[in-house]
């Protein structure tokens, strides 16, 4: 497993980079992950996952069930040239892509975080964290559609409606949400989050948009001494239509309440029941997750999961303050589906019991999505370049496919029914 160092906070990284630049007269779980229904005439689809590789800037697009074979590849950076002369031209620009090639980039570039198809399948938007934006690509071409600059300087984590028209994205270094016309690329609205916003999940049919905001995970103070250090983390709720909050959860006071002190309040990866009367969220640095009642708005169980007696106890080896980094959920409820990310394993959890299956080894698991026929759940084991189910009813692995570099996000999704990987890229299938 690749250790991972970090450089110090950004704003230090910044600094440094614009004064060198100066000197040299300067050099963005979901329930929501296939929605929208198919328009009135429209052509033939066929649902698909696509898995975004983010150090090579590129997206494989799998069979969403079965031996999930590749069908083709995208090339999710077409203008690259482009986006780095503006940023080797603009210093501040240039700090910030080198301080997230060396900070969340563990030393590589980040060109695909997020990734969602349109309602028609006829193109891919793509949050490109070091290129600070989000971008509509067409599936047909490969060319860009639109692209929408970020607010600061990286995007990170997206969420589409259940109608599949709106996009929301997560402007990490602005605290920031924007939701964007899905087609068009035109910004609805936004709205603003604690530090670091995060995960963005639609609920109730699209009614409301929660945001996690996890705080400074790029910074060695890992120390539980420390902790206050990372910022301010809270989950925002706000109306999606207005933009205007509804709720407020800060989990430190719900964390004490339920005598866990000692966990970071910094929520990452979350999955709602499908009722969406609980929410399942893991934190910073634990090896595990908590069940959180959304009626009575207070913790109710926690899962501590085994540790991996090879993983080092130095929380400033843990990518990005994880430790577990993946959750997905079965279609029926019954089920969790864990990602070790820090532990190299995935299991497969009873919900009624919290008892967990087999530890599967997986090398460096970053995400868990769940099949397109609900039976496995998928997730991206970013040290080894391949996506991998694991059965929901057994908890066994059934099936490895070889995708792109460092693969993290896997979402369901559509093309049309006689897609082809765009002619630019057929090369490199």
């Amino acid at each position: 497993m690749p250790v991972y160092r970090t450089l110090g906070s950004l704003a230090a990284v910044v600094t440094l980079a614009v004064t060198g630049a100066s000197a040299t007269a300067s050099a963005s779980s979901s329930a929501s992950d296939a929605p929208g229904a198919k328009p009135a005439g429209a052509a033939a689809l066929r649902e698909v996952m696509f898995v975004g590789n983010n150090w090579d800037g590129t997206a494989d697009v799998v069979k969403s069930s079965g031996d999930l074979a590749r069908i083709g590849r995208i090339n999710v950076i077409p203008d690259k040239d482009q986006r780095l002369t503006e940023i080797y031209l603009n210093p501040i620009k240039l700090a910030y892509f080198l301080g997230i090639r060396q900070g969340p980039g563990e030393g590589h570039d980040q060109f695909v975080d997020d990734m969602y198809s349109t309602p028609d399948g006829s193109a891919v938007v793509v949050s490109r964290p070091s290129f600070a934006d989000v971008v509509s690509i067409d599936l047909a071409t490969g060319h860009l559609n639109w692209r929408f600059p970020v607010s600061g300087y990286r995007s990170d984590h997206m969420a589409v409606s259940p109608d599949g028209t709106r996009v929301a994205v997560s402007a990490s270094t602005s605290n920031t949400v924007h939701v964007l016309d899905i087609a068009t690329g035109r910004q609805l609205g936004s709205f603003a989050t604690g530090d670091k916003p995060h995960e963005n999940v639609f609920t109730d049919g699209g009614k409301y948009l929660w945001n996690m905001a996890i705080g400074e995970v790029n910074t060695a103070l890992d120390d539980p001494a420390w902790d206050w250090t990372k910022g301010d983390r809270h989950i925002t709720v706000v109306d999606a239509h207005t933009f205007k909050p509804v709720k407020v959860i800060d989990m430190r006071d719900r964390l004490d309440a339920f005598g866990r002190k000692d966990l970071s309040d910094a929520v990452r990866p979350v999955v709602f029941t499908p009722d969406e009367s609980k929410l399942y969220f893991q934190v910073s640095f634990f090896n595990g997750f908590l069940e959180y009642d959304i009626a009575s708005d207070r913790i109710t169980r926690s899962k501590t999961l085994p540790k991996n007696p090879a993983t080092s106890e130095d929380r400033t080896t843990w990518v990005n303050d994880s430790r577990h980094h993946g959750l997905s959920i079965s279609p029926d409820g019954a089920r969790l589906c864990v990602a070790g990310t820090m532990d190299d394993y995935v299991t497969v959890v009873d919900r009624a019991t919290l008892q967990e299956g087999p530890l599967v080894p997986a090398s460096k698991p970053y995400w868990a999505t769940v099949s397109g026929d609900g039976k496995s759940c998928v997730i991206s084991e970013s040290g080894a370049d391949r996506i991998t189910a694991i059965d929901f009813a057994t908890g066994q692995k059934t099936v490895s496919v070889a995708v792109g570099d460092h693969p993290q996000r896997v979402r369901l999704g559509h093309v049309t029914a006689d897609w082809t990987s765009p002619a630019a890229h057929r090369a490199t299938n």
